[in-house]
């Protein structure tokens, strides 16, 4: 029985003979899978699974293979962009919806196999996800002056999020499902999977658990904790290791990637006096965010930069710290995401202001931080690395006042006429009274009547005179920046305290539906579902990433959780205080 080894190319062609080795100088696709107990495998379409076996413990489905042809991205035969991000571990695959079908999406046997296996992987239980079927990536290269009959595998995945998106061709809209795949560590197998634990699920006569003992280690890590291990298990591919023929993913070799993005910005080199991590670093690359965000050059003058950084240093500066605009100015360009522009040459070393009036050099966010940095999910995430790890003890609403970026402090952001206001003017400081809009729309009211006033973090019905009452918060607010969109899946029904903590980035849901303080990540409970009320998990993620907690170096989170707590000191709802 074969072994399937990360980034080697097999002959997929109409030799489907499993005894032949190999073909035209490539092993054979049909031999490395050959099986006694598998049908033959099928890589013909993207979307290829395994027939289910009716096995010990209920039907299971061996494996489900995909295949992306990027030669054709782009097509009528495959009008989308797959996006195979290998080095940081993710994988971006679309489904096999096309502008001609009539039929609902979701329901073309592509599609419909992965949303099958979507319920699968997105499985609260340690016993419904050790049944749950692997996706097997593989994408077709070049060989041979050929263009197809060649497939590179990319490893083993698990499906993280999905999305219902509009795509277009031609001009003619159409619906498709957009699939976000985490791809598993194999470093501990020798970067190989090993087909025989593909058989083993195969087998009737064994139960799930007894499958499980031939898996890789990252997927056995996922079996057990859930989506909260992604973070730890996901592939790493070494750099400058590309197939014979150049990468064939869409990003260049050594891009910056999002997932470069912000763990350079969680490790920068910071000056550190008294165990005082210095804010000049962290306060000018907010500054240069928000450039980005209000149009304006990401490269500038170092006079206009020294006056307008210098006056934030004063401000948000630590307490004994020099005002030198200079350092970050300067000493950035060490970090990746920083370019610099006309300064003194052949200098290695720090440089003073006076230096640097002479020439007046330009500086700023490398078009690629720049450039990553316009999406605004991954904006929010950046900013929330800055203030998490350099900027904790600072006024977070103040600073984001001032650096007219409001919203960004709270989930639920702020009205668009205040919004408007601040960003005219981020340089100036001004006291602003925001009118919320009370927002207690027959989905908030239906949402609450579904689960009838129970918070779903502590569980709490609060009694009043005349009934129950309970909160719906909205999970990406609609308020900006975030634009939220005010429907049942971005909403949550809450007690007052942990709307106002949810609202304030006090807690947040993890990728295993733990509900944790963002101060110690201490667990509080598990967020309550119910039927009928779906959550969308790109909403949370993104709630996530305003409280930092959605980033490449997240820790693991502990299997065990407490009891759900309840609040005994609870905030007297007001008549503005619904969603």
């Amino acid at each position: 029985m074969g072994q399937l080894r990360l980034d080697e190319v097999f002959r997929s062609s109409r030799i489907t003979d499993p005894s032949v080795t190999h073909i035209d100088g490539y092993p054979n696709i049909h031999h490395a899978t050959a099986s006694g107990v598998l049908p033959q495998i099928q890589l013909s379409k993207g979307i290829n699974p395994i027939a289910k076996v009716r096995a010990v413990g209920g039907p299971r489905r061996p494996a489900l293979l995909i295949r992306s042809s990027p030669l054709k991205a782009g097509s009528a035969e495959t009008p989308w962009h797959d996006v195979f991000d290998l080095e940081n571990g993710h994988v971006r695959y679309f489904g096999d919806h096309r502008v001609e079908h009539t039929v609902p999406v979701g329901t073309t046997p592509g599609n419909a196999a992965l949303l099958e296996t979507w319920a699968c992987h997105r499985a609260m239980t340690e016993q419904e996800r050790c049944s749950a079927p692997p996706l097997l990536l593989f994408r077709t290269v070049p060989r041979n002056n050929a263009r197809k009959g060649y497939v590179e595998f990319c490893g083993l995945a698990v499906i993280e999020r999905i999305e219902q998106i509009e795509q277009e061709q031609d001009g003619r809209p159409y619906p498709n499902y957009r699939y976000d795949l985490a791809v598993l560590d194999l470093s501990n197998e020798g970067d190989r999977l090993d087909w025989a634990w593909i058989e083993a699920r195969g087998d009737r006569d064994l139960s799930a658990s007894q499958a499980l003992a031939g898996a890789p280690l990252s997927w056995r890590q996922w079996v057990e904790h859930g989506n909260a291990v992604l973070p730890d298990v996901l592939r790493s591919a070494p750099a400058g290791s590309p197939s014979e023929d150049g990468p064939t993913d869409e990003r260049k070799q050594g891009e910056l990637t999002p997932r470069m993005l912000l763990r350079k910005l969680k490790t920068l080199r910071v000056h550190q006096q008294d165990g005082v991590k210095s804010r000049h670093k962290p306060l000018a690359l907010l500054w240069s965010i928000a450039q980005v965000v209000h149009g304006k050059p990401r490269l500038s003058p170092w006079r206009t930069f020294r006056e307008d950084v210098g006056e934030l240093l004063g401000e948000f500066g630590s307490l004994h710290s020099s005002r030198t605009p200079e350092y970050p100015f300067w000493h950035l360009r060490t970090s990746g995401l920083w370019e610099l522009h006309g300064g003194p040459l052949g200098n290695s070393g720090s440089v003073g202001s006076s230096t640097l009036d002479k020439t007046n050099p330009t500086a700023g966010l490398s078009s690629d931080a720049a450039q990553l940095l316009e999406d605004p999910f991954l904006r929010s995430q950046a900013i929330a690395v800055i203030k998490e790890t350099y900027l904790a003890d600072v006024d977070q609403h103040a600073l984001m006042q001032r650096l007219g970026l409001p919203g960004y402090d709270t989930a639920s952001g702020v009205e668009a006429s205040i919004a408007d206001l601040i960003s005219r003017a981020p340089a100036e400081r001004r006291d602003t009274t925001v009118s919320k809009i009370v927002r207690d729309t027959p989905m908030v009211r239906r949402a609450k009547k579904m689960h009838a006033d129970h918070c779903q973090v502590c569980g709490i019905q609060l009694a009043t005179r005349f009934g129950t009452y309970s909160e719906g918060a909205h999970i990406r607010g609609l308020g900006r920046p975030h634009d939220g969109p005010d429907e049942l899946a971005n909403l949550l029904v809450l007690c007052p305290n942990h709307h106002v903590q949810f609202d304030a980035l006090a807690i947040y849901v993890d990728a295993a539906d733990v509900v944790r303080y963002t101060a110690d990540d201490g667990p509080i409970g598990e967020l309550r579902r119910i039927p009928g009320h779906p959550i969308e998990e790109a909403h949370l993620r993104y709630h996530r990433a305003l409280c930092g907690r959605d980033t490449p170096s997240e820790e693991k989170q502990p299997k065990e959780m407490p009891k759900q707590r309840t609040s005994e000191q609870l905030i007297v709802p007001g008549p503005s205080s619904q969603a």
